[in-house]
């Protein structure tokens, strides 16, 4: 075994369910699953995904097909996941809170052949698919939400079936991830589940303080091993989120314990308990969005989190007050990743106590700064540039051609992913992050980062919610523009934010115009589609 990031294991390409069923035979009574009710052993686990893939199979479902997942936080999820990537199928999570006419588009997009569905979202897809132009298979999840006439064949039909998962998964299988990015219009990012597994090494292994395993049989022998850590994960982003999934499967790759809370909603003082009641040791949350209420709840109930030494998250704003609260509360280390779903993980911040605030985000070893020459500049202190990722990547984005071009560029003849993440370099690896390029906004040949006029409104007590982004304008090309969602309590004036962040930012920075929203109906992955937000402004103006 070895440590080396980015060395050994390509020599030695592996599949999560070839690693997951080796687990299966050495510790097949160790619980993979587990909810405030039931429980699955890994021998189930692996029994039920076999017997769903032959289900799937019945139905004409195969190799390199696509089969969407429109479901909460469920075990069937998990289950349906492993199906697919042994059986060689494509799983494709779906936004849950997507309306019918966004479903049918996706269903459309991915050429879906199958849906697997919960019953209270039933009319939705009832909608969907008669917008469809595809002949979808349905199979529905009784989750005591609805129609007791909901399509499909029952997940208790489809898991009778007798048969097995595939000995060994079939080279180039797929996992994809929708991801709308800034633009609002979601895309499939195509991960080679192979390539996958890569990437997550860094994640599952080092991470966890464990080397890097060569075969698959030594990822048995690890996650099998007498020096195992207890790894019991309880991943509160929903899976459709790329980091409560990732961190997910990596927990079965350790031969670990996934917590699932079976809900469509978080129920944050049910998620301290079940976290204390089954002895959580890592919890996954999406930034504030997540990490608010629950830190709200531990400091109502008064439990804290004996048992947990570890807080994951990513792609969200994830704020030193919020990470100095759960510090307060628990013994935990706090891991605060800059991560996408075309590259993975960039960089990850890591505080282990108050005395880490506020953190630095620090390169991944695979990541690297480019400047506008697109030359290698993360070694030089003060450089400004562009995060990129090299080594195991998706294979792009599926149906565009060209956007995969340019966001896949081979720079001196090696592939990199270049999101668009502007940063400032800082010594030892670490950096300071500016924002996402395409939100770069040019006022007057001044360049404004968004994110830094975000933190800025943000300290003021009576902002909850902030985003920043750039308008047409005749006179400067673009104005700086926020949308500001207040506090319950608050009846802050745009006129006392601009007083406020007066002594903080240069003249040029601060908005020109701050609107009011009750609310900025972020997805559950915490993104704003900024087209509708400037079509909003555009009104509002």
């Amino acid at each position: 075994m070895h440590s080396t990031p980015g060395r050994g294991w390509r020599d030695v390409r592996a599949h999560y369910s070839d690693v997951w069923q080796a687990i299966t035979r050495v510790i097949p009574e160790h619980v993979a699953i587990r909810t405030a009710d039931e429980e699955w052993s890994y021998a189930r686990f692996t029994r039920e995904a076999g017997a769903f893939a032959g289900a799937l199979a019945d139905r004409g479902v195969g190799r390199g097909d696509r089969v969407a997942l429109l479901l909460y936080n469920r075990p069937e999820f998990l289950i349906a996941l492993y199906a697919c990537l042994g059986a060689g199928i494509t799983p494709v999570p779906f936004n849950f809170r997507f309306r019918p006419s966004e479903v049918a588009a996706l269903l459309d997009d991915s050429g879906a052949k199958a849906l697997v569905y919960t019953t209270s979202l039933a009319d939705v897809v009832a909608d969907a698919v008669a917008q469809s132009t595809g002949d979808i298979a349905l199979m529905q999840v009784d989750d005591d939400g609805a129609s007791a006439d909901a399509p499909g064949v029952t997940w208790d039909d489809a898991i009778a079936v007798d048969a097995q998962l595939p000995a060994h998964a079939p080279d180039g299988a797929e996992l994809w991830i929708y991801t709308g990015g800034t633009t609002g219009r979601p895309k499939a990012v195509r991960w080679d589940a192979q390539d996958m597994f890569e990437v997550q090494m860094f994640s599952t292994y080092t991470l966890a303080g464990l080397s890097w395993p060569q075969t698959v049989s030594d990822a048995a022998s690890i996650a099998s091993g007498p020096d195992m850590p207890l790894m019991v994960n309880l991943p509160l982003a929903p899976f459709m989120h790329g980091t409560a999934l990732t961190t997910s499967m990596n927990t079965f790759t350790l031969g670990g314990t996934v917590l699932v809370t079976s809900s469509p909603k978080l129920d944050a003082d049910a998620a301290v308990r079940f976290a204390n009641d089954a002895s959580a040791t890592r919890i996954i949350v999406a930034g504030d969005a997540v990490a608010v209420p629950l830190v709200d709840a531990i400091e109502r109930l008064g439990q804290g989190l004996p048992t947990v030494t570890s807080v994951i998250s990513s792609g969200m704003r994830f704020s030193p007050e919020v990470k100095a609260r759960l510090h307060a509360v628990a013994s935990l280390t706090v891991i605060d990743l800059l991560a996408s779903s075309e590259g993975g993980a960039f960089a990850v911040t890591t505080t282990t106590g108050l005395q880490d605030l506020p953190g630095r985000p620090r390169l991944q070893p695979t990541a690297t700064v480019l400047d506008d020459d697109r030359r290698e500049v993360h070694d030089r202190p003060g450089a400004l540039g562009v995060l990129a990722q090299r080594g195991a990547l998706p294979i792009g984005y599926h149906g565009d051609p060209d956007k995969t071009a340019a966001t896949f560029p081979v720079i001196n003849g090696i592939r990199h992913v270049v999101p668009g993440d502007l940063v400032r370099v800082q010594e030892d690896g670490y950096f300071e992050f500016l924002g996402r390029g395409s939100g770069v906004i040019n006022s007057g040949g001044e360049k404004v980062y968004p994110l830094e006029v975000e933190e800025a409104l943000l300290t003021h007590p009576g902002v909850a919610d902030v985003v920043v982004v750039g308008v047409p304008d005749a006179r400067f090309g673009e104005i700086v523009t926020a949308v500001v969602e207040r506090t319950a309590e608050s009846e802050v004036t745009a006129d006392e934010l601009i007083d406020f962040i007066d002594p903080l930012l240069a003249g040029y920075k601060r908005p020109r115009h701050i609107l009011f929203r009750s609310s900025m109906e972020r997805t559950p992955t915490g993104k704003v589609d900024l087209a509708r937000m400037r079509a909003l402004i555009a009104l509002d103006r």
